[in-house]
This record gives C-alpha cells, structure tokens and sequence, in this order.
C-alpha cells in the first residue's frame, strides 16, 4: 500500500514546558508518598494547587497572554460542562451513600446477597452485577456511586480486602464505560472515526473478553471468610428498593442525575415511613454524606482549569506531536493509537477529552496504515478506559477512596480488570486480531 504523505495533517508541534506542571505535580505526589510511606501525605488538592499555581505563572511565548486572561482560562476549564456534572454526582453520590446506609438499604442488599450467592461466588458476582449495571447506565461515574455501598459493606461482613471490592467496582465500572452504547467514550470514538456503534461494539467485545474472563476467574479464586459470612442474614424487601430503582431505571437507560435522585428521595419515603429518621435528620445525612464528597468535587474543577491551561502553554499538543512523528508501519501506528490516548487520559483524567483529543489524528493514522477504523474506535476506548480506572487522582477512584475511607492509590494494584485490559489490549496489537470490518457513517 502506498502512502500517501498529504493524508496525514501536520500537527502543531506544541512545547513539552506545557507539560511541566502535570510532571511537578505526579513527582511531587509519587516522592511524597514513596518518602514518607503514605501516599496520603500529600493532599491530591495541594498537589493540584502547586500545579494549577505554577501553569499560570507560565505563559505561551506565541501567545503571552495577561495573567488575568490565564485566570479566567483557568475558570473556563474548571467550569467545563462534563466537569460540573462529575460534580453533581459527586455530590449526589454521597447523599446517596448517606440516605441508603441511614435507612438500612445497604444492610438488607448485602445480607440478600449473602443469603443468595454461595460464599465463592460474591466477589466475581459483584463483578458481574456492576458490568451489567455500568453496561446499561453508561458510566462508570454513576456506576461507582451505585455500587460502592453495597462492595464496601461486602467487604466488612466477609472480611474481603477493602481495596479489593473497591478495585471490583472500580473495574466493573469500566467494563461499561468502555463499551456501553450510550457511554460518552463510545460515542466520542465511533464519532472521531465515522463508524457504527455496532461495528465498533463488535470489535471492542472481542478485545476485551479475555480480560473479563480471567478476571472472574482470579476473583473465584480470592478466598473468603465462609464462617464470616454463613448462617442467615436479615434483610427486608422494602429496605431494597432505593437499590433496585437505581439498577432498573438504569437498565432502561434513564440519565444517570435522574436515577440518583430517585433512589435518594426512594430512600427518605421508606425511611421516614420506618422511623428510621425524621425529615431534618433525613437533610442532615444527606448533607453529610455529600459533605463527603467536597474535595473530589473540587479536585475535579481544578484538574479542569490545570488541563485548559496546559492546553494553553502546548503540552497536549507535544504529546500528539512527540507519539506519532516515528510511526511507520501499522503495528507502530496502532501502538502509537494506544500511548496517544493513554498519555492523553493520564494528563486529563477523562477518558472521554482524551477519545476526542486523539481521534482526529488516530483517524489520519489508520487510513495511512491500512487499520480499521472500527479497531482504532475500540484501542481509543479501551486503553483511555483502562487507565482512567487506574489513576489515583480520577474521579473513579476518588470517589470510592473517600466513601471507603482508602488511599485511592491502595485501590490502584486490586483493580484487575483495567490491568488486563491493557494486557489485552496490547496482545491484540501483538497479533493483529480481531481487524475489525468498518460500516462508516457521516
């Protein structure tokens, strides 16, 4: 196959002084952690403030702007629409978590659970059950809110690893993220690409179904406190419902504000009608448990304007530039897909502005190298995914860290699933499989 030369636009170059902020941050964070033996140390919010503080001391040589313009650029990105909803559901998560532990919701789920699966069976069930959940919502956000109660609980009765039920939701949660029809990362990669859904839904499924087995075999194999968690268990069927109304507005695909909301105020009706608490203490739990979740919420916004300023100073354009100026054959194209988009999720913590930062020039790659555009849509979701599972200062981890009360890091090495994915991902390279066959779309 010739190439052709003109195919591929010449990106912007950029400045690897855009990405300096991020790198002080990550050594700043890893030193601290590694020196004093507890990655706690290091408050991720203090760490993102040097960083925010040092992107806008820095300014773009082509393009000086004042340092009230940088502030403001600062705000703009902070203030980004998909950040403000991560926020929300920050927010929402916590009342949720307070509400459903208030009124014994989370009690009577898991000792249904436990009465139910043989005790062998509830880690790779809480898998599965959060695969088919994170499947049918679209995002490992609501997923994880969801889902965090009942695995910390889990983890309580069973004895089980905290930060391995954390590291099951976790990954569970990406699983749907990662390949969800209505998940924001399948839209942006088949979009970039110009494919269909299903075309590229095939090709992601054959990808990944190694990893989802041999995680659940792991997990088979994880041993459990059996006298931990034999005989009966108490539960009630109306204690249930705010989770049930949560799992089955999500499988018909309400929004997932909407489901949180309705599995908070599910959760005060049947709370109040038992006397589990009166109005005012209902607003007092809910307030606390969203007090919970105050320095994610504000991790988010700030990691928000630190991505827009380094946007600004060049950095996100050096990586483009840096990852694919050698690329040659289509291995080495796909190769170049896959640290592209994980260094770009790496540097914004979102896998969704990393698909649609990277797959203007994932798709130029392709078409020079021979490589469907349906395996490129599916290495865009996968390795972003992947990794957005495993960084300690993502909203993934960041949320279930603070509901568990873990080091989102202790979190990072349990959550087998992303692990694999990578693994995976990177064998599917190797070999070439599966190519993937392409129904473009305009």
């Amino acid at each position: 196959m010739q190439k052709n030369k003109e195919k591929t636009k010449t990106p912007n170059k950029g400045q690897f002084m855009g990405l300096v902020p991020l790198l002080i941050f990550l050594v700043l964070y890893m030193l601290t952690g590694l020196i004093s033996g507890n990655f706690e140390n290091m408050p991720l919010m203090i760490g993102i403030l040097i960083a925010s503080g040092i992107a806008l001391m820095m300014k773009n040589k082509d393009n000086p702007l004042k340092f009230e313009e940088r502030i403001t650029m600062f705000c703009k990105g902070g203030g980004d629409h998909t950040l403000i909803l991560m926020v929300i559901i920050f927010i929402l998560a916590g009342a949720f978590h307070g509400v459903a532990s208030g009124m014994n919701a989370v009690d009577s789920v898991t000792n249904l659970g436990l009465s139910v699966l043989p005790s062998n069976l509830i880690l790779p069930g809480l898998f599965i059950i959060g695969c088919i959940l994170s499947f049918a919502m679209g995002t490992s956000m609501g997923t994880v809110a969801a889902l965090a109660p009942l695995a910390i609980d889990i983890a309580d009765k069973t004895g089980a690893n905290i930060a391995l039920v954390c590291g099951i939701v976790v990954g569970a949660a990406m699983f749907g993220d990662n390949l969800s029809f209505i998940s924001d990362t399948t839209i942006a990669a088949t979009r970039t690409q110009e494919i269909s859904m299903k075309d590229k839904f095939k090709a992601n499924i054959l990808m990944v179904l190694p990893a989802v087995v041999i995680n659940l075999v792991l997990l088979i194999l994880v041993p459990i406190d059996t006298v931990a968690i034999s005989g009966s268990y108490d539960y009630s069927l109306i204690n249930i419902i705010p989770y049930v109304l949560v799992i089955v507005l999500s499988l018909i695909g309400i929004e997932v504000i909407t489901v949180m909301v309705m599995g908070i105020f599910s959760g005060m009706i049947i709370g109040l009608v038992h006397g589990d608490f009166t109005i005012i203490e209902f607003m007092k739990i809910a307030h606390e448990g969203m007090k919970g979740m105050e320095d994610m919420a504000i991790i988010a916004i700030l990691v928000g304007g630190l991505v827009a300023l380094m946007k600004y100073l060049g950095g996100i354009d050096w990586l483009l530039h840096a990852l694919t100026k050698k690329t040659k054959t289509a291995r080495g194209g796909e190769l170049s897909i896959a640290a592209l988009v994980s260094l770009m999720d790496i540097s914004t913590t979102n896998n969704t502005i990393s698909i649609i930062a990277a797959g203007p020039l994932a798709k130029d790659i392709s078409d020079e190298f021979g490589i469907s555009r349906s395996r490129t849509a599916s290495l865009l979701d996968v390795f972003s995914s992947a990794f957005n599972g495993l960084l300690p200062y993502a909203g993934q981890l960041l949320v279930i860290g603070g509901m568990a009360g873990v080091s989102p890091v202790s979190i990072m090495p349990y959550n087998w699933y992303s692990i694999l994915m990578i693994v995976v991902g990177l064998i599917s390279i190797a070999i070439g499989f599966p190519k993937g066959k392409d129904t473009k779309v305009s």
